[in-house]
Protein backbone atom coordinates (compact mmCIF):
# COMPACT_ATOMS: atom_id res chain seq x y z
CA UNK A 1 0.00 0.00 0.00
CA UNK A 2 1.70 3.16 -0.96
CA UNK A 3 0.63 7.12 -0.75
CA UNK A 4 -1.96 8.21 -2.78
CA UNK A 5 -3.48 4.22 -2.84
CA UNK A 6 -7.40 4.98 -1.56
CA UNK A 7 -10.60 3.14 -1.01
CA UNK A 8 -14.39 3.48 -0.03
CA UNK A 9 -16.04 3.38 3.43
CA UNK A 10 -18.68 0.93 2.17
CA UNK A 11 -20.58 0.89 5.79
CA UNK A 12 -19.68 2.37 9.34
CA UNK A 13 -20.75 0.17 12.03
CA UNK A 14 -21.22 0.08 15.56
CA UNK A 15 -22.87 -2.23 18.12
CA UNK A 16 -26.51 -2.97 17.57
CA UNK A 17 -26.82 -5.15 20.97
CA UNK A 18 -24.69 -6.56 23.73
CA UNK A 19 -24.53 -10.73 23.13
CA UNK A 20 -23.70 -13.29 26.02
CA UNK A 21 -21.51 -15.55 25.32
CA UNK A 22 -19.79 -18.58 26.87
CA UNK A 23 -16.73 -18.37 29.63
CA UNK A 24 -15.43 -15.58 31.57
CA UNK A 25 -15.62 -13.01 29.05
CA UNK A 26 -19.21 -13.31 29.15
CA UNK A 27 -20.80 -10.54 27.50
CA UNK A 28 -19.66 -9.22 24.00
CA UNK A 29 -20.10 -6.17 21.86
CA UNK A 30 -19.24 -7.94 18.58
CA UNK A 31 -22.39 -7.79 17.09
CA UNK A 32 -21.80 -4.31 15.26
CA UNK A 33 -24.34 -2.54 12.30
CA UNK A 34 -24.42 -0.46 9.92
CA UNK A 35 -25.88 3.05 10.91
CA UNK A 36 -26.92 5.69 8.75
CA UNK A 37 -25.28 8.85 8.21
CA UNK A 38 -22.70 10.33 9.31
CA UNK A 39 -20.90 8.96 12.86
CA UNK A 40 -18.62 11.51 15.07
CA UNK A 41 -15.50 9.47 15.67
CA UNK A 42 -13.64 10.36 18.72
CA UNK A 43 -10.31 9.33 20.40
CA UNK A 44 -11.57 6.05 21.79
CA UNK A 45 -13.82 5.31 18.76
CA UNK A 46 -17.46 5.66 16.95
CA UNK A 47 -19.98 7.20 18.71
CA UNK A 48 -22.37 4.59 19.95
CA UNK A 49 -19.43 2.10 19.76
CA UNK A 50 -18.40 0.43 22.80
CA UNK A 51 -16.53 -2.88 23.81
CA UNK A 52 -17.69 -5.50 26.88
CA UNK A 53 -14.22 -6.68 27.31
CA UNK A 54 -11.79 -3.97 28.42
CA UNK A 55 -9.07 -5.98 29.35
CA UNK A 56 -8.22 -7.00 25.51
CA UNK A 57 -9.99 -4.86 23.52
CA UNK A 58 -10.73 -1.03 23.04
CA UNK A 59 -8.61 1.57 24.34
CA UNK A 60 -6.85 4.62 22.03
CA UNK A 61 -4.81 1.64 19.86
CA UNK A 62 -7.57 -0.19 18.93
CA UNK A 63 -10.30 2.61 18.74
CA UNK A 64 -11.26 1.88 15.06
CA UNK A 65 -11.61 -1.54 13.28
CA UNK A 66 -11.68 -1.69 9.64
CA UNK A 67 -12.03 -4.69 7.13
CA UNK A 68 -11.15 -5.40 3.53
CA UNK A 69 -15.09 -5.79 1.67
CA UNK A 70 -13.01 -7.91 -0.58
CA UNK A 71 -11.76 -10.39 2.12
CA UNK A 72 -15.33 -10.18 3.61
CA UNK A 73 -16.46 -11.86 -0.24
CA UNK A 74 -14.02 -14.40 -0.16
CA UNK A 75 -15.11 -15.79 3.23
CA UNK A 76 -18.76 -15.31 2.48
CA UNK A 77 -18.03 -17.51 -1.06
CA UNK A 78 -16.24 -20.36 1.28
CA UNK A 79 -18.75 -20.24 4.06
CA UNK A 80 -21.61 -19.85 1.36
CA UNK A 81 -23.49 -17.10 3.32
CA UNK A 82 -23.74 -13.67 3.18
CA UNK A 83 -21.33 -11.73 6.00
CA UNK A 84 -22.98 -8.13 5.92
CA UNK A 85 -20.68 -5.06 7.10
CA UNK A 86 -20.07 -5.58 10.90
CA UNK A 87 -20.47 -9.08 10.93
CA UNK A 88 -16.55 -9.10 11.90
CA UNK A 89 -17.05 -6.98 14.24
CA UNK A 90 -15.19 -4.49 12.55
CA UNK A 91 -16.64 -0.42 12.73
CA UNK A 92 -15.29 0.06 8.59
CA UNK A 93 -16.16 -1.82 6.25
CA UNK A 94 -13.77 -0.87 3.23
CA UNK A 95 -13.22 -1.42 -0.35
CA UNK A 96 -10.69 -1.13 -3.26
CA UNK A 97 -7.78 -1.27 0.09
CA UNK A 98 -6.10 -4.24 1.04
CA UNK A 99 -6.10 -3.76 4.92
CA UNK A 100 -4.22 -6.44 6.56
CA UNK A 101 -1.85 -5.82 4.13
CA UNK A 102 -1.64 -2.21 5.47
CA UNK A 103 1.79 -0.59 7.42
CA UNK A 104 1.74 -0.29 10.61
CA UNK A 105 1.75 3.05 11.52
CA UNK A 106 0.28 4.56 7.92
CA UNK A 107 -2.01 6.96 8.22
CA UNK A 108 -5.57 7.65 6.49
CA UNK A 109 -7.78 10.67 5.86
CA UNK A 110 -11.26 9.57 5.63
CA UNK A 111 -13.86 12.51 5.63
CA UNK A 112 -12.35 14.88 8.02
CA UNK A 113 -10.80 12.43 10.14
CA UNK A 114 -7.23 10.88 10.08
CA UNK A 115 -6.20 7.71 11.34
CA UNK A 116 -3.09 5.50 12.03
CA UNK A 117 -2.92 2.03 11.66
CA UNK A 118 -2.00 0.63 14.64
CA UNK A 119 -2.26 -3.49 14.82
CA UNK A 120 -4.00 -6.52 13.89
CA UNK A 121 -6.68 -7.92 14.95
CA UNK A 122 -6.16 -11.24 17.07
CA UNK A 123 -9.04 -13.81 16.81
CA UNK A 124 -10.62 -14.93 20.14
CA UNK A 125 -12.96 -17.41 21.83
CA UNK A 126 -15.42 -15.02 21.34
CA UNK A 127 -15.31 -14.23 17.77
CA UNK A 128 -15.53 -18.14 17.24
CA UNK A 129 -18.95 -18.50 19.38
CA UNK A 130 -20.34 -15.23 17.44
CA UNK A 131 -18.87 -16.91 14.02
CA UNK A 132 -21.00 -20.52 14.45
CA UNK A 133 -17.98 -22.18 12.51
CA UNK A 134 -16.08 -24.83 13.67
CA UNK A 135 -12.05 -24.13 14.29
CA UNK A 136 -13.19 -20.41 13.01
CA UNK A 137 -10.26 -19.32 14.88
CA UNK A 138 -7.50 -21.31 13.60
CA UNK A 139 -9.11 -21.03 9.81
CA UNK A 140 -8.89 -16.94 10.81
CA UNK A 141 -5.52 -17.21 11.68
CA UNK A 142 -4.30 -19.76 9.10
CA UNK A 143 -5.08 -17.07 6.09
CA UNK A 144 -3.88 -14.08 8.24
CA UNK A 145 -6.96 -11.85 6.67
CA UNK A 146 -7.05 -9.76 10.29
CA UNK A 147 -7.93 -6.63 8.96
CA UNK A 148 -6.63 -3.44 10.77
CA UNK A 149 -6.86 -1.46 14.24
CA UNK A 150 -6.39 2.26 13.72
CA UNK A 151 -5.90 5.39 16.33
CA UNK A 152 -7.89 8.49 15.57
CA UNK A 153 -5.24 11.48 14.98
CA UNK A 154 -8.07 13.94 14.18
CA UNK A 155 -11.44 13.32 15.60
CA UNK A 156 -14.43 13.77 13.05
CA UNK A 157 -17.10 12.12 11.15
CA UNK A 158 -17.36 9.46 9.07
CA UNK A 159 -19.73 7.84 6.54
CA UNK A 160 -20.80 5.17 3.98
CA UNK A 161 -19.10 6.58 0.66
CA UNK A 162 -16.39 8.75 2.45
CA UNK A 163 -13.10 8.30 0.69
CA UNK A 164 -10.06 6.86 2.42
CA UNK A 165 -6.70 7.83 1.30
CA UNK A 166 -3.40 6.72 2.26
CA UNK A 167 -1.70 9.47 3.60
CA UNK A 168 1.72 8.45 4.49
CA UNK A 169 3.25 5.43 4.86
CA UNK A 170 6.32 4.77 7.09
CA UNK A 171 9.22 3.47 5.37
CA UNK A 172 9.92 0.78 7.69
CA UNK A 173 7.08 -1.33 5.47
CA UNK A 174 6.24 -3.78 7.91
CA UNK A 175 2.26 -4.86 7.13
CA UNK A 176 -0.53 -5.97 9.83
CA UNK A 177 0.17 -8.80 8.25
CA UNK A 178 3.78 -9.43 8.67
CA UNK A 179 3.38 -8.40 12.59
CA UNK A 180 -0.13 -10.91 12.92
CA UNK A 181 2.01 -14.14 11.54
CA UNK A 182 5.58 -13.14 12.98
CA UNK A 183 7.15 -15.47 10.25
CA UNK A 184 10.15 -13.12 10.27
CA UNK A 185 11.30 -11.89 13.19
CA UNK A 186 14.20 -9.73 11.60
CA UNK A 187 11.11 -7.61 10.26
CA UNK A 188 9.64 -7.44 13.51
CA UNK A 189 13.19 -6.17 15.24
CA UNK A 190 12.93 -3.26 11.98
CA UNK A 191 9.64 -2.49 13.57
CA UNK A 192 10.50 -2.23 16.74
CA UNK A 193 13.75 -0.20 15.96
CA UNK A 194 11.84 2.23 13.26
CA UNK A 195 8.02 2.84 14.55
CA UNK A 196 7.47 4.89 17.13
CA UNK A 197 3.47 4.41 17.53
CA UNK A 198 3.60 0.83 18.70
CA UNK A 199 1.80 0.11 21.50
CA UNK A 200 2.64 -2.14 24.84
CA UNK A 201 -0.03 -4.37 23.38
CA UNK A 202 2.18 -4.57 20.11
CA UNK A 203 5.19 -5.01 21.69
CA UNK A 204 3.98 -8.23 24.01
CA UNK A 205 3.02 -9.57 20.71
CA UNK A 206 6.51 -9.35 19.33
CA UNK A 207 7.62 -10.61 22.31
CA UNK A 208 5.67 -13.49 21.79
CA UNK A 209 6.48 -14.46 18.78
CA UNK A 210 10.14 -14.61 19.59
CA UNK A 211 9.52 -17.03 22.10
CA UNK A 212 7.44 -19.05 19.69
CA UNK A 213 10.77 -18.76 17.37
CA UNK A 214 13.41 -19.68 20.25
CA UNK A 215 10.90 -22.63 21.34
CA UNK A 216 10.31 -23.92 18.00
CA UNK A 217 14.91 -23.88 16.93
CA UNK A 218 15.22 -25.52 20.29
CA UNK A 219 12.47 -28.33 19.31
CA UNK A 220 14.54 -28.91 16.15
CA UNK A 221 17.86 -28.89 17.54
CA UNK A 222 16.65 -31.53 20.24
CA UNK A 223 15.13 -33.65 17.45
CA UNK A 224 18.47 -33.08 15.15
CA UNK A 225 20.38 -34.32 18.37
CA UNK A 226 18.20 -36.91 18.64
CA UNK A 227 18.44 -38.48 15.57
CA UNK A 228 22.55 -38.27 15.53
CA UNK A 229 22.64 -39.98 18.53
CA UNK A 230 20.46 -42.89 17.19
CA UNK A 231 22.64 -43.04 13.86
CA UNK A 232 25.93 -43.33 15.82
CA UNK A 233 23.84 -45.83 18.01
CA UNK A 234 22.68 -47.92 14.55
CA UNK A 235 26.74 -47.08 13.19
CA UNK A 236 28.15 -48.78 16.25
CA UNK A 237 25.81 -52.28 16.31
CA UNK A 238 27.18 -52.49 12.76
Amino acid sequence: MRVGDSGEVLAACVVHADLTVPGRVGRTAIDKRPVPGRVAVRSLGLDGDHVCNTKHHGGVHQAVYAYSHADARSWSAELGRELPAGWFGENLRIAGLAVSDAVIGARWSIGDTLLEVSAPRVPCSTFQHWSGEQQWVKRFTLRSDTGAYLRVLTEGTIGAGDRVSVEYVPDHGVTVRDLFTGADLDLLAILLADEPTISDDVRAQIERHARRHTAAALATARRDAATSTDELGTGAQL
